[in-house]
């Protein structure tokens, strides 16, 4: 029994294995929105959040107001926002329409500065759309605190980072 071998010279081999691994290499999209000083997996705010507390001003204090809801922050660089007061009866806000807030878009993170800012894309409050909000963050173990970067809008929302079962 005879076998037939195959001999490559070394360039030829060479340029088999460039072209292998520069086909099976996907470049980076140029459109995504970045995550600024750190990759998006480094960067702690990525993930799901589950709201615990939010305040608003009254006065000199801050007062607890009943909301429940989650933020999400994607390695993709978008982040989307639910809320919902359980007074469907609430004046509507800036934010939200019948005690519900709801918002996504593109985000860009400065976790260097703690800001991020978010252009609206999809709102329950239309006049939200095209709009540019930005936020300031804290990361804290697995606790996110979020504040207006306008302190005179007066409110604090703090979230626990969510887990595969549920909340932690």
């Amino acid at each position: 029994m005879h076998k037939n071998r195959l001999l490559i010279n070394a360039p030829a081999l060479a340029l088999a294995l460039l072209l292998t691994t520069t086909a099976c290499t996907a470049p980076t999209p140029q459109n995504t929105p970045a995550v600024a000083g750190t990759a998006a997996r480094s960067n702690p705010i990525i993930g799901e959040w589950t709201m615990t507390s939010l305040q608003l001003r009254a006065g000199d204090d801050m007062k607890k107001v009943p909301f429940s809801g989650q933020i999400i922050f994607t390695e993709a660089g978008t982040v989307s926002v639910q809320a919902m007061n359980p007074d469907t009866t609430a004046a509507d806000t800036p934010y939200t329409v019948r005690g519900y807030e709801a918002f996504y878009g593109d985000a860009t993170i400065d976790a260097g500065a703690g800001t991020f800012s978010v252009v609206v894309e999809s709102a329950a409050a239309r006049a939200l759309i095209g709009q540019t909000l930005r936020r300031n963050f804290e990361v804290r173990d697995d606790t996110l605190v979020l504040t207006p970067v306008d302190p005179a809008e007066g409110w604090r929302v703090t979230y626990e980072r969510a887990t595969a079962g549920g909340t932690r």
